[in-house]
């Protein structure tokens, strides 16, 4: 179920409980070899297919980690959607720790919890505890808090 909220009110009564978790995300080579052109990353594990076969102990090229968390956004819209807001600020990310390499083609998903909730003097923090899953892997992708500061209309 995606939560729906609409102020500060809202947002603290989830304070303390599981937000929920996203749909799976297939991860393409596409899409890696895209970041790997915005970010100027072309690590050989990350682009090359064939040598990534061949040289790399996993067999496979793998996502960059950064490309996992800036997946980020687009799984916590699947969970809550905030409203009424004049601005949306990505605050912080704290605590967070990589587990386990995403293949090319493996499915990630992200589970959410809401760990605090605090008015700023009219702006909130929320502070959100994530977890990036890998279907059918027993570690995580990464795991860390997030922070946002959400300014509410009136």
């Amino acid at each position: 179920m995606k939560h729906i909220i609409h102020n500060f009110e809202e947002l603290k009564a989830l304070e303390g409980k599981e937000i929920g978790t996203s749909d799976w995300q297939q991860i393409t080579q596409e899409q890696i070899n895209q970041f790997a052109d915005v970010t100027h990353d072309h690590q050989w594990i990350h682009t090359d297919v064939e040598r990534a076969k061949v040289e790399s102990p996993f067999h496979s090229t793998i996502a960059h980690g950064y490309l996992t968390i800036a997946l980020m956004p687009y799984h916590w819209e699947q969970v809550i959607d905030v409203q009424n807001l004049k601005m949306q600020i990505n605050y912080g990310i704290e605590k967070l720790k990589f587990g386990q390499p995403v293949l090319t083609g493996s499915f990630v998903r992200m589970h959410a919890d809401m760990l605090s909730v605090t008015d700023l003097r009219g702006v909130v923090k929320a502070c959100i505890a994530i977890k990036m899953e890998i279907k059918d892997c027993p570690k995580l992708a990464f795991e860390g808090t997030i922070v946002f500061v959400y300014h509410f209309n009136k």
